[in-house]
């Protein structure tokens, strides 16, 4: 991994004058600052134009297409400020899904920024924290690429440029904008490419190989299956990039420093990530797999020649979105000229190279185009028709570890990275090279043919209720003890997950807190022992939940009591509210029907502020009523 060459050895001057431009350098650095600024200051306007529609009012606007994942990071923030403020468990709460908890180490639970912005979260609360991280992924990763393409991959800044927006900002990072504040931070795989490509160097080894072990536990806090397709994806390219009699003797030669430094960068992020691996792996609420089906998400093969929802193209009705899972996890979707303008590049590259350059090219091609089969999953999906006798390479790998718990279609991300770099090696060619002024516009045509179409647009939006002022004055503390189990209705599920939200708002205060049964997150309960979105539902949260997602209210019977009771014992519920508005992922609940349910069950509700609120008494609450309905146990 560490032995891998600097990309610039594909450039087309293979046989620079080194030493002059060692002597230009410092000269070129001051005169090329303001133009990196313009650079990055584009980006970070970019991520802001992304994220627009939440910044136009983060406490009322959530993403449209993924509201539960926006909703549980938002939690994870809130739950930043309990770990700096409080010392709590990083990697486990009790405060989400009573009685039981939640293993958080399973989870995405973006540590680093949880705890780096907990003053932010105190200060602003998880709703500002949450759009301020996502349009920092997305600028950083422009900032990031454009760093490292101008490092170690072309001579032009225009071309760094032109590769960096594509990287940052290509449709499959804009589709995981749609709640996703992992698989944004795109800045991890150009940051970490850099400090491997620096174990090549003879000095500084110690101090390589300690960063490069603080990185890996930060990506895998962050992303943990990014950074298993990253590492993947190197080591794949350096063994083919090996595979030459010219590129043998420079792995031969960097190979013990390397291995040295990757050595300390494991004793590093072992020692870091010790107690989150173990808890991942095997601690209490672990399970196996993903809590996702893995034949679902998966890329169609065809995705990749239309474009994306979320584009300029979309906008004008240029795209195929039924071939994507759903809108959050397509990751492909580059559109035909682009793809061919690869094939152009890919044949334009090798031709008249040196062999360094063909190594690298051919290791280039190879792991875009294995990671592009690895994201069409176990069988063959064209035109959103699954070919089941057609097996593919995933079903080789899928129960192999940690390929088990990923999801085939992100895969494509990685193929996305090279077609970005392929993009920036092209057009710094086209740059460097004498061409006539026709030859040069026909060249911008084919790079504008390519690439204009895919300018992504905002994220779609949609409104979310707001925190009632229950929760936010502390009225609640009147109805619960501290630590006590509390929550709305209906309960947090993957459907409605406003109950979680004001529990994360409160998390960020500081103060006392309260439990909450169920919640939106990945725990055990799955088929065959895998694990399952949310905690496996009861009786009680599935009443509550038809009635509010269908506006259809049971006849509710002493039957359903006695299921009830035992629900409320289980869970220790003291205090259920209704706030004066509710909304889930498909858009305002039905308030009325809820609130009927809740009344037949516990009577009429206490009015407080703007909520109504049901104090209960677990085990004893709903009482039957007798002679009415059956009268079962539970």
């Amino acid at each position: 991994m560490a032995v891998a060459p600097t990309l610039s050895e594909v450039s087309d001057d293979d046989t620079a004058d080194t030493e002059k431009a060692d002597s230009e350098q410092p000269q070129r650095r001051r005169r090329a600052w303001p133009l990196h600024i313009i650079a990055a200051l584009a980006f970070l306007g970019m991520g802001y134009w992304i994220t627009s529609g939440i910044w136009a009012d983060p406490d009322r606007r959530s993403v449209l297409y993924n509201e539960g994942d926006h909703s549980f990071f938002e939690w994870v923030l809130g739950y930043g400020v309990q770990i700096v403020a409080h010392g709590a468990d990083p990697f486990w709460t009790g405060l989400m899904n009573a009685p039981i908890g939640v293993n958080l180490a399973a989870n995405t639970s973006i540590t680093v920024y949880a705890v780096v912005f907990a003053p932010l979260t105190y200060l602003a609360g998880p709703q500002v924290t949450y759009v301020t991280i996502l349009m920092l992924n997305l600028a950083g990763a422009g900032i990031a690429w454009y760093a490292f393409l101008l490092r170690f991959a072309v001579k032009h800044k225009a071309a760094a440029f032109i590769g960096a927006a594509f990287c940052g900002f290509a449709p499959g990072w804009i589709s995981h904008a749609n709640g996703h504040l992992n698989w944004t931070a795109a800045w991890l795989p150009p940051v970490l490419l850099w400090w491997m490509l620096r174990l090549r160097t003879p000095r500084r080894w110690l101090l390589n190989g300690i960063v490069l072990g603080l990185l890996m536990a930060a990506g895998f806090s962050i992303a943990p299956e990014m950074l298993f397709d990253l590492v993947l994806a190197v080591v794949i390219f350096v063994l083919v990039w090996s595979l030459s009699r010219d590129t043998m003797p420079q792995v031969l030669r960097a190979a013990p420093r390397a291995l040295l430094s990757l050595v300390i960068g494991a004793v590093v992020a072992g020692a870091l990530l010790a107690y989150p691996l173990y808890m991942h792996f095997a601690g209490p609420g672990s399970f196996k797999g993903t809590g996702f089906n893995q034949k679902r998400y998966v890329e169609d093969a065809a995705a990749g020649l239309f474009y994306p929802f979320r584009s300029l193209a979309g906008f004008f009705g240029i795209q195929r979105g039924d071939l994507a899972s759903n809108q959050t996890e397509g990751a492909s979707f580059w559109g035909w000229p682009l793809l061919a303008l690869m094939v152009i590049a890919t044949v334009l590259l090798w031709w008249r190279a040196g062999r360094s350059r063909k190594s690298t090219m051919r290791a280039l091609t190879v792991v875009g185009l294995l990671f592009m089969v690895l994201s069409f999953g176990p069988r063959l999906h064209w035109f959103a028709k699954e070919y089941h006798d057609i097996p593919l390479l995933y079903a080789v790998v899928r129960d192999w570890p940690i390929f088990d718990s990923a999801l085939p279609a992100r895969f494509a991300l990685v193929t996305t990275g090279v077609i970005g770099i392929t993009v920036a090696l092209l057009a710094d060619r086209v740059f460097s090279s004498r061409y006539r002024s026709y030859a040069r516009v026909i060249w911008g045509v084919a790079f504008a043919a390519a690439l204009v179409p895919i300018i992504p647009t905002p994220v779609l939006t949609s409104g979310r209720a707001t925190e009632p002022k229950f929760v936010a004055d502390g009225t609640w503390k009147k109805y619960v003890p501290r630590n006590g189990v509390m929550s709305a209705l209906p309960f947090s599920s993957p459907s409605a997950a406003d109950a979680q939200r004001w529990q994360a708002y409160t998390m960020s205060r500081r103060g006392e807190q309260y439990r909450i049964p169920a919640g939106y997150f990945l725990g055990p309960g799955g088929l065959a022992g895998t694990g399952r979105a949310g905690a496996p539902s009861r009786w009680t949260d599935r009443m509550f939940l038809k009635a509010a997602l269908t506006g259809f209210v049971d006849d509710i019977d002493n039957y359903d009591r006695s299921r009830v009771r035992e629900d409320m014992a289980y869970w220790g519920v003291e205090a259920v509210f209704i706030p004066d508005k509710l909304t889930g992922t498909a858009g305002p609940l039905f308030r009325q029907s809820l609130i009927r349910t809740t009344t037949d069950l516990f009577g009429p509700g206490q009015r407080v502020e703007d909520v109504l609120v049901w104090r209960i008494r677990p085990g004893i609450d709903p009482q039957s009523i007798p002679g009415e309905g059956r009268d079962g146990q539970a």
